[in-house]
């Protein structure tokens, strides 16, 4: 007897920021178990789709690669209009598109909350908050249209459910004499996708439209200063941080008839981070 209760297969499924370094993982789980996966991208080209992808992947028919603004809405529609004619109606949506201030970040945008630029605190809630508000509108409303429910899933972060601990940072001004302050708009842009996820999970739930938030903690990245991996992974309970493949259960969880009777929550993975 097949088990159905994970099953995703035939599955409608938009993935935005589908060549990141989860959304990858999350493309790549969902394609391997029988789903048709869009990924909507501000670069969704070929080639990259190959490097973040494969190239069996990149090339499946059942991959859309869709150059996508998720801050416009314009582009959005275009987006799900081509869908439409060759898929139909989104059953899924993961909102993963986000942007985040790293470490490496030059001072004029990582410098004490006093001197944070307007433009770049704008810019990170036009991104991480509008851009998932304006996918929700636009893709939840064709999942109400279509009449056959979905589930919407938004990606959160630990510093959008609780404040980032800054003295993970204070090597950065040791070692260089400029100071790294974890910057306020990540935080309070992802502390936004909460209250809009409960919102959105009361305004279309009698019309079988789930939505929940999935709140990560960090990934491991070669690329990361190993200064910040040992000062980040002493904070953390388990002692390390995430790798990109560990939320995937998660979002299969979230997206099948497993979380049937779940909307309006919270799903924590953060390796205990908020459980200090």
């Amino acid at each position: 007897m097949k088990d159905t209760l994970f099953d995703v297969s035939d599955k409608i499924v938009i993935i935005t920021g589908g060549l990141g370094q989860i959304g990858a993982e999350f493309v790549k789980e969902f394609h391997k178990r029988g789903a048709r996966v869009a990924v909507f991208s501000r670069s969704a080209g070929r080639a990259k789709a190959e490097k973040a992808l494969g190239t069996e992947i990149a090339g499946s028919p059942s991959l859309g690669l869709y150059q996508v603004n998720i801050c416009d809405k314009t582009s959005i529609n275009n987006a799900l209009d081509a869908l439409a004619s060759s898929w139909g109606a989104p059953d899924v949506l993961i909102n993963n598109a986000g942007i985040d201030t790293q470490p490496s970040a030059p001072p004029e945008v990582s410098g004490p909350f006093e001197n944070f630029p307007e433009e770049v605190f704008r810019e990170v809630v036009d991104t991480n908050l509008i851009g998932t508000f304006l996918m929700i509108q636009a893709a939840g409303s064709r999942m109400a249209e279509a009449g056959k429910g979905g589930s919407i899933i938004n990606i959160g972060s630990i510093y959008g459910m609780v404040s980032p601990v800054q003295d993970i940072y204070a090597y950065k001004q040791e070692k260089t004499g400029i100071p790294f302050i974890k910057p306020v708009a990540y935080s309070a842009a992802k502390s936004g996708i909460y209250n809009l996820t409960r919102y959105c999970a009361t305004y279309w739930a009698k019309k079988g439209i789930r939505v929940n938030a999935f709140t990560p903690s960090g990934v491991w990245r070669e690329t990361q200063d190993a200064e910040f991996q040992k000062n980040y992974c002493a904070r953390m309970p388990m002692g390390r941080m995430a790798n990109a493949d560990e939320f995937n259960g998660a979002m299969i969880f979230l997206a099948s008839g497993a979380s049937a009777y779940m909307t309006g929550s919270n799903l924590i993975m953060d390796g205990g981070w908020t459980a200090w």
